[in-house]
Parts: structure tokens; C-alpha cells; sequence
């Protein structure tokens, strides 16, 4: 039998049916706390339990987009900025019963960025709201929303260790002080200001300088600090370890 043929008779309806999802654990940095996006749902099943943003991917999508379209429906963001918006795929969640609907596989995604507007609720939310991460065990989760949550956090934390994307949460010309900030916030842990900014000066590829410095001092009146862009390096080496792994190491 040919490929014509066979296709010709294919019955997709001898297979149990299997809908297909994207979540989106969307993080940003509000007020020196780091946020997670969460919706409250407006509808059974779950009705107003809290969510990450996402839904079923419609027929002429791929994954991406159909996870860009779910954050763009709850923070509002459109055209080049949601384009700046770091998104990569999280993990894939396929329990039997993770959905009472039917059999649901949700392929999740990270996503972080600067400057990330209020959020806006969607058609089938009752609210959206960025969460402070510290916030998280007082609101009670839809689905397996929570481990998917966990993942998220433990991904953008390992790879602010061996990759540059600590540099998306910034505006494009940031200071190594600023810099630090997004490690001590996503890390929760405070940092050696000096050794902090040995090491990721040491660290080739990873930031560089613009040549200007900023406009005023710090709050105590200081020098003028230096300002400094991401440059081209994929990878850390050496890595910038989390102090908890450190001590390990040691």
C-alpha cells in the first residue's frame, strides 16, 4: 500500500481523542520581588481557583504562538514588545488525570521580561494578577499547576547560573548593581557586591560596556556607575553558581 492509500484510509477516530495546551509561567520583577502571572478562573472546572495563563492550541498554531497569544490575551503586551519577551518550552505534562475534562497533555513555558504591564483578564478569567513568588503557598492552584509552577522557578534559577538571561529582565543598558539585583531577587539570596562583579566581568561574552555611565550617583551619593549591555555569549564559563551550590561544590 502506498502513502496515498494508506492515508486515504486512516481513521484518526480508532484513537482516543487527546487535546493539546499551553501554560505559561510568565516572571518578572515589580517593586525588588519577583512576580508570577496568574489568572483566577472564571470557569468549571476549577471555577475561581488560581491559574497560570494558557488554553487548548487552535488548529493552525504551533506551540509558540499559541503560548505568545495566551500571554499576550493577559498582560495586554502586542508587537515588538512581546516579541523581546524570552519564551522557551518548559516541560511536558501528561498525567491521565490532570484534567477532569478529558485527556489533556499541556506542553508549559517559561517566560520572563522587564517591565511587564498590569494584567488584564481574559475571556474566560474572572481576574489576573502579577503574584509575588513569596505569595505563592496562600493562593490554592487549578490542575497541577503548582509543580508546573516549581519547574519554572527551579528552570529560571539554574539558568541564570550558566546562560546570560538574567540580562532580560533589564532595560538594554543596565548597571552590574542592577545586574546583581535580578540575581539576589530570582535567587533569594544576597550577594558579595564585589565578588558579584569580578565574577561577571570575568566571565567572557557575558556583559560589556556601553562607555557611558549613568546620569547621577547612587542614593548616598556616589560615583557615577558604569553602564553595560548584554554581549554575545550563549553560555557562562565559569558558571556563576547559586551560593547554596557553592558551599556543595566546596
Amino acid at each position: 500500500m502506498n502513502e496515498q492509500d494508506f492515508l486515504a484510509a486512516y481513521d484518526p477516530q480508532a484513537y482516543p481523542a487527546i487535546a493539546v495546551t499551553v501554560d505559561v509561567v510568565a516572571l518578572t520583577i515589580r517593586a525588588d520581588a519577583l512576580h508570577l502571572l496568574l489568572i483566577r478562573r472564571g470557569e468549571q472546572p476549577y471555577a475561581g481557583h488560581w491559574a497560570l495563563p494558557g488554553g487548548f492550541v487552535r488548529p493552525d498554531e504551533d506551540l509558540a504562538t499559541a503560548a505568545r497569544r495566551e500571554l499576550a490575551e493577559e498582560t495586554g503586551l502586542g508587537g515588538d514588545r512581546l516579541r523581546r519577551v524570552h519564551l522557551e518550552q518548559l516541560a511536558s505534562y501528561g498525567t491521565p488525570d490532570r484534567d477532569p475534562r478529558m485527556r489533556i497533555v499541556s506542553v508549559a513555558h517559561l517566560a520572563f521580561a522587564p517591565d511587564l504591564p498590569d494584567a488584564t483578564a481574559g475571556t474566560d478569567a474572572d481576574e489576573a494578577i502579577w503574584l509575588p513568588v513569596a505569595e505563592l503557598t496562600s493562593r490554592e492552584l487549578a490542575f497541577d499547576h503548582r509543580q508546573i509552577v516549581a519547574d519554572g522557578l527551579e528552570r529560571a534559577r539554574s539558568k541564570l547560573e550558566y546562560t546570560p538571561l538574567a540580562t532580560r529582565f533589564l532595560a538594554p543598558e543596565f548597571t552590574i548593581s542592577e545586574l546583581r539585583a535580578v540575581y539576589e531577587t530570582v535567587w533569594g539570596h544576597p550577594l558579595h557586591a564585589g565578588n558579584f562583579h569580578r565574577k561577571v566581568l570575568s566571565v567572557p561574552g557575558f556583559v560589556e560596556s556601553t562607555g557611558a555611565s549613568t546620569e547621577r550617583g547612587g542614593s548616598r551619593g556616589g560615583p557615577r556607575a558604569r553602564l553595560y549591555r548584554a554581549s554575545d555569549a550563549r553560555l557562562l564559563h565559569p558558571a556563576l553558581l547559586r551560593p547554596a551550590r557553592e558551599e556543595t561544590v566546596r
